[in-house]
Parts: C-alpha cells; sequence; structure tokens
C-alpha cells in the first residue's frame, strides 16, 4: 500500500465524495451543498454497514462521516474505511466537540473533524484540505488534539523499536513544520517553496515512515521533540 501511494494517493484524483449520516434531511443537505459547489458526490449512507458495502465500488476519496450511526459506531467505521485497498480520507462532521469523542476519532485515522454546526464555506474548505492530506478541526480543536499527542509523547515507547528512516535535511524541516500544526500553505510560505513541493515532501516523509495520513505524521514529530523551537 505504501508503495503505491505515490501514484493512487487520494490528493492526486480528484475529489470523490461519500456522505455518511443517519438522518436524510442532513445527510441530503451535506450532499447538495457538495454537489452545488461541484465537488462530485458519489455515494450517500444513512448507516455504517452501508458506508462500507458501497465504498469499494464508488471508491470516494474523501468520506465525510458522523459518528452517531444506528449500528456501527463512525469511530469503527472510520477505522474499516481505512483498512480498505483504496482508502478514503475521513472527515468526522459530528453534533459532538466532547473532547473523548474528538481524539477517538483522530486515533481511528481521521484526518479532520468538523461541528455540525460549520458553516457551509467551513465544511467546503475543510473538505478540499482533507482530499489534500492536510488536518483540519474545527477552531479551539486543533490545539486539544496536538496536547493530546504531546501527552501520549511523554509516556516511554516500547522496547527494540526499530531506528526511524533517514529523512533529507528539507524533509525535517518540513515535519518541524507540520508537527507546529502548520498547514500546507503556511509550510510553503515559511521556506519560500511552492505548495505541490511541500506536497511532495510530506508524501516521501510518509512513505518512508510507513505512516498514512498527516495526523499520524504529526505525533510521529511530536514524539520526537520536532514541535519545539529548535
Amino acid at each position: 500500500m505504501i508503495e503505491r501511494a505515490e501514484a493512487g494517493s487520494p490528493e492526486r484524483r480528484p475529489i470523490r465524495i461519500m456522505v455518511v449520516d443517519d438522518h436524510p434531511m442532513w445527510r441530503d443537505a451535506v450532499a447538495r451543498d457538495l454537489a452545488e459547489a461541484g465537488l462530485e458526490v458519489v455515494a450517500t449512507a444513512g448507516d455504517g454497514a452501508k458506508a462500507l458495502r458501497v465504498a469499494p465500488a464508488a471508491r470516494p476519496t474523501v468520506a465525510v462521516v458522523d459518528l452517531q450511526l444506528p449500528d456501527i459506531g463512525g469511530v469503527e467505521v472510520t477505522r474499516r474505511l481505512l483498512a480498505c485497498g483504496e482508502p478514503p480520507r475521513v472527515l468526522v462532521l459530528s453534533a459532538s466537540g466532547e473532547q473523548a469523542d474528538v481524539l477517538e476519532a483522530v486515533k481511528a485515522g481521521a484526518t479532520g473533524y468538523l461541528v455540525k454546526s460549520a458553516q457551509r464555506e467551513e465544511l467546503l474548505e475543510a473538505v478540499r484540505r482533507v482530499h489534500a492530506g492536510e488536518a483540519v478541526y474545527t477552531p479551539g480543536l486543533a490545539g486539544l488534539v496536538l496536547g493530546e499527542y504531546r501527552r501520549m509523547a511523554a509516556e516511554p515507547e516500547p522496547a527494540g523499536e526499530p531506528a526511524a528512516p533517514s529523512l533529507t535535511p528539507r524533509e525535517t524541516e518540513v515535519l518541524r513544520l507540520v508537527a507546529k500544526g502548520l498547514g500546507y500553505k503556511q509550510i510553503a510560505e515559511r521556506l519560500t517553496l511552492s505548495h505541490r513541493t511541500v506536497q511532495n515532501h510530506v508524501q516521501n516523509t510518509l512513505n518512508k515512515l510507513h505512516l498514512h495520513n498527516r495526523v499520524e505524521l504529526a505525533r510521529y514529530a511530536i514524539d520526537r521533540g520536532l514541535d519545539g523551537d529548535g
């Protein structure tokens, strides 16, 4: 899977969206907003089982997933979607802004988390950024996630962990800025690089470290103290 990431990663494909929510009016409204903005909605589902059943054929690049589903919870749906052969990025869109729900979703592999009070434009921007591999959170939640990663980084690492692969100086520089919570655009401006070059550095680093998204990458960097001012 990692070896194919460069050619098949979602950000290199057109945006294809699956909306998973058990409330028909809300699900239809989200799908309509996305479609009216020119984005392709390839599937909708009212429960986790249907989402997991249709995803392989629909091949979404972004799954917009509610946490409260009637059968399989959104956290478990996220885990299973990311285990697919061609996994989408997952943007959780939930009524809950509770710390436990946010952290469980992120630990399951969600790339973004928005509360349902978000404005239409916030949702559209979040979908586009999540498709590009950027971690996106409702304002106020990003600090919560980074704080949890710092807490986890303080815990002892398992003995016998293999040595980390070697990164180039530029990859390490980009990784340090990812750990500080900067987005692609901010990193590009800071390092005087193009947005595409930053994306390539991040993707190469993900491949080397056998990680799947920027959320995992941020935790990796924070674990190694790369979020400091050094």
